[in-house]
């Protein structure tokens, strides 16, 4: 890898890069076509962090932001132990293909192994391609045996 692929740091994010993460936030919000609302992924973003209900990545090289992934913690039933959710990644256009992604990913998979978790579970949109690619490359397992269901309200 080229330096200027490696040039980034990978960060545990805090209250202080809430300013780094919410142009982020919102853009991976519209990739969802969801319309731009800066002010409320601000106070999401650092409730979030203020109540450590969320943890978040940040990949930044000097002051620019170029991804992350936020993770919610959760449990297993099964396993009677923890697990957690990959909500959101994104990595912004100029930045993919530079290993931010999977840097995140596995930030977040040392997460799961330093928390005792069993493991992670994520979604992604089925014409994610290039996403479900690096998935099933970090050994990611589509789910074959179970459907998942969601009650909007």
């Amino acid at each position: 890898m080229s330096n200027k692929q490696s040039s980034f740091q990978l960060l545990r994010a805090g209250a202080e890069h809430v300013d780094l993460l919410v142009p982020l936030f919102d853009a991976y919000r519209q990739f969802y076509q969801l319309p731009s609302d800066l002010p409320r992924a601000r106070a999401y973003l650092a409730e979030r962090l203020r109540e450590e209900e969320a943890v978040v990545f940040l990949a930044a090289e000097e002051s620019t932001a170029l991804g992350f992934t936020l993770l919610y913690p959760s449990f297993s039933s099964l396993s009677m132990k923890p697990l957690w959710i990959l909500n959101d990644l994104y990595v912004v256009p100029e930045a993919r293909r530079r290993g931010v992604a999977r840097a995140l990913l596995e930030a977040a998979r040392r997460l799961a192994l330093e928390t005792g978790a069993v493991g992670l579970t994520l979604e992604t949109a089925t014409d994610n391609y290039s996403a479900q690619r690096l998935y099933e490359q970090l050994d990611w397992q589509r789910d074959t045996e179970f459907f998942h269901y969601s009650l909007t309200l």
